[in-house]
């Protein structure tokens, strides 16, 4: 048997948030059975601590289908976990994943997460982004859809704010137009007063279902922002409100550094809050 917590990530209050698996003990299994065992819990995302060593530990992170090299609500969650546990010293701690090292600074009641390499490339033309996600050609802003990522790569789709509620996934056109090496899927964004924006993110890794809270598209949409010059140099502050459609609302604080007109970094926290915990049957 091994053992698990459930918490809810970037979560103003419990049940309300992201909720992830945390199983702990895992550098034993093998990728079948870690897929197995996401597939049982059936949340967005599953993570298997499989070491933890001073300063920091090391997680394989699973949707329901597949293997992530990198996830942001996934990094948050186990990193407060394991120092919630006693098994890290409180701080910053060092978590090694797909996309190699990255830091997440820990505190009492959640965590940051300071993303990886900062990618960016062209992206589908965002009216027929638009009519994928249901939506008209009077729903965007026609600003450009750019592919964006700090460790894992997202569509980000600027559209009038009151456009955001009305986004449905057509799965199959949103198969055609993103290459399958985009592992995240693609952000709606209604960019609110200030600093402060609504979105919906429909991922790739779980077959186009809406995510209630997703730290990896927070940390590029910073990318986009700095890319439209919507932030100006230095690190600007910026709040994702997501999940509302599910009944799951959330609240995403990030940062952004830009240098020279380009995201350099991005960081993304939220508070976490343990729901359960358990044991579970390692699969045969």
């Amino acid at each position: 048997m091994l053992s698990f917590e459930v918490v809810d990530v970037f979560a103003p209050r419990p049940f309300a948030g992201n909720p992830l698996a945390v199983v702990l003990g895992a550098g034993d299994l093998t990728t079948d059975q870690c897929q197995a065992l996401a597939r049982e819990f059936h949340l967005s995302e599953t993570t298997f601590v499989t070491a933890v060593h001073e300063g920091g530990y090391a997680v394989r992170i699973f949707t329901t289908e597949t293997e992530l090299p990198f996830a942001g609500h996934p990094s948050v969650g186990t990193a407060h976990t394991l120092v919630r546990l006693g098994l890290l010293a409180p701080g910053t701690v060092r978590q090694e994943c797909g996309v190699g090292t990255v830091p997440v600074e820990v505190t009492a009641d959640g965590a940051r997460l300071t993303g990886g390499p900062v990618s960016l490339r062209p992206g589908p033309d965002p009216v027929a982004l638009g009519a994928a996600l249901g939506l008209g050609p009077d729903d965007v802003t026609g600003r450009p859809a750019h592919l964006v990522g700090c460790g894992l790569e997202f569509t980000q789709l600027d559209v009038r704010p009151d456009a955001v509620a009305r986004a449905v996934p057509d799965r199959r056109a949103l198969a055609a137009l993103l290459p399958a090496e985009v592992g995240g899927g693609v952000s709606v964004i209604g960019r609110g007063p200030g600093a402060e924006h609504t979105v919906r993110v429909f991922a790739g890794g779980l077959s186009w279902e809406e995510d209630p809270a997703t730290g990896s598209a927070a940390l590029a949409t910073g990318v986009w922002l700095a890319a439209e010059g919507l932030v100006g140099e230095g690190t600007s502050s910026y709040r994702l409100h997501q999940g509302a459609a599910l009944q799951r609302p959330s609240v995403l604080d990030c940062t952004v550094a830009v240098d020279g007109g380009r995201a350099v970094s991005a960081t993304v926290a939220g508070d976490v809050h343990p729901v359960s915990r358990g044991t579970i049957a390692v699969p045969a």
